[in-house]
């Protein structure tokens, strides 16, 4: 009783499951895969995160910055010293110059340091840039949109090619087996001596057609789930299960222009940015401010101090000899210095370089703007071309339909007459191929009816999947 409990659980859990995981993934699910796995669109988002950075570093600038320094070595620095003038009267005259004395320092130094800044002002740079990478970042996120667009379009058409084979492969079914009855009929003809062999085996070479036809059909779905499988991820087995189906686009009226179209709204991003840019480098004559503080230590550690001659010169006249220099301190510290204030750059003449900026700057803009103007020329010329490739590939439906409808009326009429001996095999596998040939090309013609809807969809960004499945 236990084993069988334990059965039911099992198969309650792990049966739907595995029905589940075998299920054929919906256009949406084959979308969503799309999107990850792409790496034109991963290459574009990871390329953004570059300009997220710069606003980032932008924000961070009016932080204070704090660096710490030191060195430590060996010292030994000498001095020349000129005498002045010395008048110990009546003891003792020195003229100026009498005496040159060279005053040696040597010892292990070591210096710390520590500076501390902070921007307080940048002459309005900082906020014009900060604009302008905002501008930047919006043009970037609008190119996504031209990317993701592409991506739909990339696996609409894989997905269509395989619906188009699906449906190939049916109406390919359904002439082999007609062909199979025709066949049947022939073997009787053909025994009531109502038909020659030679008829006959016109009947068996349409059928060896038929199934290498088939064949070839087989080998492009099993190239197109390989396309989607590399564009999605998912598994072939699962996409084996797809059996999507054919229907045309229906178009609603635009709502939208061509100025809705995502190269377009980028471009005017741009050259908003591009007018900040130009006044974040007109900026160069503004003074900039900042705050900076500093601290100090110097240390000289087993030093001497002396001097080649006499510091004291002797006075005969008392019987001094004068003395040398010659002094070793422990050691000599300076802590604390310490310096704290505000300064001020101000570039009065830099070569022009700031104006030479500014135009490049404005260069740029003129860039963007005949950007704009030419894209505006070709996306109209687009738009035009896609309408009229969309109204041709609609009326190919209509056309295509009445034509399938008559060979299909035909074949009705071939078998009936084969059937009944009033005419040769020719004329039924001929009224055959017809039928195929015309329900192949209506077929095409859907398929490029969606193509060039969904072109025309692009032309101003108004590409919407719920229309297409």
């Amino acid at each position: 009783m236990k084993n069988n409990l334990l059965i039911f659980a099992l198969g309650f859990f792990v049966l739907p499951a595995f029905g589940w995981a075998q299920s054929a993934p919906d256009f949406k699910e084959l979308l969503d895969s799309a999107m990850v796995r792409d790496s034109d669109l991963k290459m574009q988002i990871t390329q953004n995160k570059l300009t997220d950075l710069d606003g980032h570093k932008l924000k961070d600038i009016f932080l204070p910055t704090l660096e710490l320094s030191g060195q430590a070595g060996y010292l030994n620095a000498t001095a020349r010293l000129t005498s002045p003038e010395i008048n110990l009267q009546p003891f003792l005259t020195i003229p100026e110059g009498r005496y040159n004395n060279n005053l040696n320092i040597s010892g292990f130094s070591g210096i710390a340091k520590a500076d501390a800044k902070m921007l307080v002002y940048s002459g309005g740079k900082v906020k014009y840039l900060k604009k302008a990478i905002e501008e930047k970042k919006a043009s970037e996120d609008i190119l996504l949109e031209k990317t993701r667009d592409d991506v739909v379009a990339a696996v609409s058409k894989a997905y269509d090619q395989l619906a188009l084979i699906h449906q190939s492969k049916n109406v390919l079914d359904e002439s082999k087996k007609r062909l199979d009855i025709n066949r049947k009929t022939a073997d009787k003809a053909l025994g009531y001596g109502l038909i020659t062999p030679y008829d006959h085996k016109k009947i068996e070479l349409a059928q060896a057609t038929l199934d290498a036809k088939i064949v070839e059909y087989e080998g492009k779905k099993e190239l197109l789930l390989t396309q989607l499988y590399i564009l999605t991820g998912i598994n072939k087995e699962r996409l084996r299960l797809i059996e999507p189906v054919l229907t045309p686009v229906e178009m609603l009226s635009r709502e939208k222009g061509i100025e809705q179209r995502a190269e377009i709204r980028a471009l005017d991003h741009g050259i908003v940015a591009a007018d900040y840019k130009i006044k974040a480098e007109r900026t160069w004559m503004i003074p900039k401010v900042q705050l900076m503080a500093s601290a100090y230590y110097i240390g000289l550690y087993g030093s001497r101090v002396k001097t080649s001659e006499n510091v004291i010169p002797a006075i005969p006249a008392l019987g001094y000899e004068g003395a040398r220099l010659d002094w070793r301190p422990t050691n000599i510290n300076i802590l604390p210095l310490f310096t704290a204030g505000i300064g001020f750059k101000w570039e009065i003449f830099d070569g022009r370089e700031g104006k030479h900026a500014e135009e490049t700057a404005r260069i740029g803009k003129e860039v963007l703007q005949n950007k704009k103007e030419d894209a505006l020329k070709k996306l109209t010329l687009n738009l035009a071309n896609n309408q009229t490739n969309y109204d041709i590939a609609t009326a190919q439906i209509t056309l295509k339909s009445k034509e399938k409808e008559l060979a299909k009326n035909a074949l009705v009429q071939a078998e009936k007459e084969f059937r009944y001996g009033m005419s040769k095999s020719s004329q039924l596998i001929e009224a055959e191929s017809d039928l195929e040939v015309a329900e192949l090309e209506y077929q095409n013609a859907v398929f490029n009816q969606r193509r060039a809807g969904i072109e025309l969809m692009r032309s101003t960004q108004e590409l919407d999947i719920t229309k297409l499945y």
